[in-house]
């Protein structure tokens, strides 16, 4: 059986593969976007996801009969589009996170004041542990956030027991405030 690895061929798969990484990335994202309640964000994703997936499908459907190769950078496109959509998720980390940090009396109150002082709103509230007292520190914050508080919870208390979860909605959350610009970006603004 001929493939068709001719080079019309191999750059018309190409772009099939490319095209799909896209709209399964997208897909992804819109996904997320839909469950996180961003209907505008997840209706614009749609339509460029559709129209990228209908031009994609009618060219392997035209050609697979005479090229099979095209369902192979199809099929590649496709599973290759979900790690990339995965990963792209994560780095515009949609969404709003709890983060519950137990920890005993004193290193609790540390640092609550630290992360109060970096900006952040936590709520202390006082307990009883397995081995005696405990504060809990309940904290929402932007899930792009939740690495930069984690590590200042362990900078001030390597010991300190935390729970991440997703938040469903929440009414206000108070985000760290800007540090002046500095560098390129002060010479930038000034102009």
């Amino acid at each position: 059986m001929d493939f068709g690895l001719d080079l019309a061929t191999l750059l018309t798969g190409l772009a099939i593969f490319c095209l799909r990484i896209c709209d399964v990335s997208l897909g992804t994202v819109r996904t997320i976007s839909t469950v996180h309640g961003r209907t505008k964000v997840a209706f614009f994703l749609g339509l460029v996801e559709i129209t990228i997936w209908i031009t994609v499908i009618s060219t392997v459907v035209s050609k697979i009969a005479d090229k099979p190769i095209l369902g192979l950078f199809y099929a590649v496109g496709f599973s290759t589009g979900n790690v990339v959509g995965i990963m792209l998720e994560r780095k515009l980390a949609l969404g709003t996170m709890i983060i519950r940090v137990i920890t005993p009396g004193e290193s609790g109150l540390l640092t609550a004041e630290r992360l109060r002082n970096a900006g952040h709103a936590v709520t202390v509230y006082h307990g009883e542990g397995m081995a005696g007292p405990v504060l809990t520190l309940y904290i929402a914050c932007r899930r792009r956030d939740v690495d930069r508080i984690l590590a200042q919870v362990r900078a001030t208390d390597p010991k300190a027991f935390y729970i991440t979860e997703q938040a469903g909605s929440v009414s206000k959350i108070y985000r760290p405030t800007m540090q002046p610009s500095t560098g390129w970006r002060a010479i930038l603004k000034k102009k």
